[in-house]
């Protein structure tokens, strides 16, 4: 089963005593602060977590799957992230 907002705001919650209307606002916040930086490029780098990276992809050959079709793939940007060490090591540890 995968962790949701309702699961992370339900944690902040009994973990630190704040409302369930608090604990919305702090899990919002914290999540557009890292939209926006990854919207103007930047990497977002927590500690003990991991890094999450903007990279550009440049134009390249494709292939529809459903045709067989060739064709140009338009230059892009991905958000990538790497698990820092600490994580892999407690991941890998169980």
């Amino acid at each position: 089963m995968a962790l949701t907002k309702a699961n992370i705001v339900e944690t902040i919650c009994v973990k630190n005593g704040f409302s369930k209307k608090q604990s919305i606002e702090t899990l919002e916040t914290l999540l557009e602060i890292i939209k926006q930086t990854l919207e103007s490029g930047e990497d977002v780098l927590v500690s003990g977590f991991g890094k999450f990276c903007v990279r550009h992809k440049k134009e390249r050959k494709g292939r529809n799957p459903a045709t067989g079709e060739d064709m140009m793939l338009t230059p892009r940007k991905v958000v990538t992230f790497r698990c820092s060490n600490k994580l892999k090591d407690k991941i890998n540890a169980k």
